[in-house]
């Protein structure tokens, strides 16, 4: 889901891949593919109906798949199918702020009353940058459980094909009782970044989807990445993922591929691949799309972080590992996908979209328990 669970952030190490493209594969190689593979293999096992990945190495790209792309077929997973990357979208979204702080017309440390008066209570007193590192205290708007019933057949008679403004959500999210004073703790929250696509909008006088176009999209040839607004369509090969309804007593399954996700907005709209993923963090974290000063504030963190030693920066989220090495990247989940896209200083660049077959916090954590080991022979085995 696009709200932030603790189940959800166990999920912060999805990663893998599998086949070679091309060349002589070492014996070094050739165990590591087995290994990924396996790896892949056990997220299936672990409940995911089908699963893709691209994973860069020093040397050499590797991608993979398991499972299947529907529930009930036979036809595997597309190896660069599209997928909805959920909040992974923030990434994004604070890319595009960060342009704009660079080019002196949006201020980090600026009130969010200054760009967008009269919408935010105390709005003088939270800044951008507390927008963007999820330490304005501001509510998430998905907490409105009459406006937004995230699950069961609720979901499907409800939100499914609803089209909502932007506006519309940053007022439900303001309207809340905020969680601490501005500043003084962090937690995850949708309306943050719903409020700072507002701002490229009021800033840019365009809309958002065009800004993350033409400053991002248009430039890496990122071709299959799109901001879908009302559409309901993933636009080419792809597979299916499921959430799990209850009606009389039988729980069954239910194809939730078809979807408007509007209510997710700047927030965690947008559909893209593992391959251009991989782009974008690699462009994003070697410095071709922020100057040193803005990539710098990015990658700083807030010193509120999770017991697995995870933080979040500006649209960055910071996840050390056992051995050492510490990798940036951004989670996401909407209904029936999860996407992880991880990245370490020295090039490695690995995405992974699972398709999942129930929306469950438990679901979530059996998928979450099969990938904890491989992040850790990704970025820490062999390589």
């Amino acid at each position: 889901m696009l709200v932030r669970k603790t189940g959800i952030r166990a999920l912060l190490s999805l990663a893998a891949a599998a086949a070679v493209t091309g060349g002589t594969v070492t014996a070094a190689e050739a165990g590591t593919r087995t290994d990924l593979q396996r790896s892949l293999d056990g997220i299936v096992s672990a409940g995911a109906v089908g699963v893709q990945a691209e994973a860069i190495g020093k040397h050499r790209t590797w991608r993979g798949t398991s499972g299947t792309a529907r529930l009930k077929g036979g036809r595997p997973v597309p190896r660069q199918g599209l997928f909805r990357i959920g909040s992974t979208t923030k990434t994004f979204t604070a890319t595009v702020v960060m342009q704009l702080v660079a080019e002196n017309k949006v201020g980090l440390d600026d009130p969010v009353e200054r760009y967008l008066p009269a919408l935010v209570p105390n709005g003088e007193n939270i800044t951008v940058r507390q927008l963007l590192n999820h330490t304005s205290g501001i509510r998430e708007y998905l907490e409105d459980s009459e406006e937004f019933p995230l699950e069961g057949q609720d979901f499907l008679d409800r939100m499914r094909f609803t089209d909502y403004a932007p506006r519309t959500l940053a007022q439900i999210g303001v309207s809340l009782p905020p969680l601490f004073p501005p500043g003084t703790g962090s937690r995850y929250s949708n309306t943050n970044y719903v409020l700072a696509g507002l701002i490229i909008e009021k800033v840019t006088g365009r809309s958002y989807a065009e800004e993350v176009r033409r400053r991002i999209i248009r430039p890496l040839g990122l071709d299959d990445t799109s901001l879908p607004g009302t559409r309901t369509s993933i636009p080419g090969p792809h597979a299916h993922g499921y959430i799990q309804v209850t009606e009389d007593g039988t729980t069954r399954p239910v194809d939730i591929t078809r979807l408007n996700a509007s209510w997710a907005w700047a927030a965690g709209e947008m559909i893209s691949t593992t391959g251009d993923l991989n782009r974008f963090f690699a462009a994003l974290l070697g410095g071709r799309l922020l100057p040193p000063a803005q990539l710098k504030a990015m990658k700083t963190t807030v010193p509120f972080t999770l017991p697995d030693g995870s933080a979040d920066g500006l649209g960055l989220l910071k996840l050390p590992l056992p051995c050492g090495v510490s990798v940036w990247g951004k989670d996401g989940g909407l209904h029936g996908y999860m996407t992880q896209s991880m990245h370490s200083e020295d090039g490695r660049h690995i995405t992974i979209s699972v398709t999942l077959r129930e929306n469950s916090g438990s679901a979530y954590m059996k998928i979450g328990e099969a990938i904890q080991k491989t992040v850790a022979d990704t970025f820490c085995g062999r390589r």
